[in-house]
């Protein structure tokens, strides 16, 4: 009974959040397409641009409205069984409340799982294009131009470069400063150089017109150069271009490196901490949310299908808002990374948990 029971709930579940993927997916797409319309006429897009810039859009804009689609199923096929009377009998044959809502719950972890899969790989990638179409069709930034990047060049080196043209492989006004490895507050020399060009071939740093200055425990002594080779700078331009890239375009291990990179730098990385930890916690919204509207419309209401439906979908919504003002606190420094991405989950799972106690098994 139960195998044949929670087939026919994992069906239209599953058919459910797929068509109610569409339309969100749609509604959102439209909507924004409105909002851009101006932007896309100015700026002479052709409609396979704009057909382009949308399809590597959805893979976001999917990871989004996965935990609206969720929720819209899981109230759909609850709501429809309760209508219909099934959940009467389902109950009458003595199937608790918690038993019926195990194949809804059991495929949100699947569906979690994905979208942290998606969310980690398949979302940067696509953003990726997505921010090149906006460079380079919206004007919206140069892709080409990298700026004020401060991070640490192992063994004891700081460099600091105030811009950087990933099409030319130059690097401008940049400074290296060199720490005794043995007493990591010592500087010990300093080369600050008008520009730095990388040799492709050699796989080398060249520095043009700077000086060079050696701190040594007695005196100092300080040399002007027009060329010299850095032969122990060991970043590339690909290692430039992940610092200034915007986080939602890193895959995971690269927002990983790019935290430990920045630590190791003796920086700050709160905010790529704030991203990364959010891939792990948003996934859990499409268990959380399911949890919280579930047993609301498990149970025959008069006020009917359509009146719940608005109110869990209204939550759904406060829920992702508070997520992002808790997100846009936690940048601001105001809270620890890792509360920040999970504060909101653990407060609505809470209420979940508190809501599902008050039904009646």
């Amino acid at each position: 009974m139960y195998k044949i029971l929670d087939r026919y709930i994992i069906k239209s579940f599953i058919a459910s959040i797929f068509y109610g993927l569409l339309a969100f997916t749609a509604l959102f797409v439209i909507i924004d397409l409105m909002e851009k319309l101006d932007d896309f006429i100015d700026n002479n897009l052709t409609t396979l641009m704009i057909l382009e810039y949308y399809m590597v859009f959805i893979p976001d804009i999917i990871k989004l409205m996965t935990p609206v689609a969720v929720l819209f199923g899981g109230l759909f096929t609850a709501g429809k069984m309760s209508n219909n009377n099934e959940l009467t009998a389902i109950k009458s044959s003595g199937i608790s409340i918690y038993r019926f809502m195990f194949p809804f719950i059991t495929i949100c972890i699947l569906i979690s799982g994905m979208i942290f899969w998606f969310g980690g790989y398949v979302v940067p990638d696509a953003n990726v294009r997505k921010t090149e179409i906006e460079a380079e069709y919206l004007k919206k930034g140069e892709a080409s131009v990298i700026s004020n990047l401060f991070f640490q060049d192992p063994p004891g080196k700081i460099v600091s470069i105030f811009y950087f043209n990933s099409e030319k492989l130059e690097a401008y006004k940049a400074g290296i400063q060199y720490y005794d490895t043995s007493n990591s507050i010592r500087m010990t020399k300093r080369i600050d150089a008008e520009k730095l060009l990388f040799d492709q071939k050699k796989k080398t740093w060249t520095a043009f017109n700077g000086t060079t200055r050696v701190f040594g425990e007695l005196n100092d002594r300080v040399e002007t150069f027009e060329k010299v080779e850095m032969k122990d700078l060991k970043f590339t331009p690909d290692d430039l271009e992940v610092k200034q890239q915007r986080l939602e375009v890193l895959t995971n291990p690269q927002l990983e490196k790019l935290i430990k990179d920045t630590r190791n730098a003796g920086y700050d990385p709160q905010r790529a901490e704030i991203e990364y930890y959010g891939r792990f916690s948003f996934p859990f919204t499409a268990i959380i949310i399911i949890v919280f509207g579930l047993p609301i419309s498990a149970v025959k209401r008069r006020t009917g299908i359509a009146l719940q439906f608005g109110i869990n979908i209204l939550v759904t919504f406060i829920y992702l808002s508070i997520m992002q003002i808790v997100t846009a606190l936690g940048k601001n420094g105001s809270l620890d990374p890792l509360l920040t991405a999970w504060l909101v989950n653990i407060i609505f799972l809470a209420a979940a948990l508190f809501n599902l106690t008050r039904v009646r098994g």
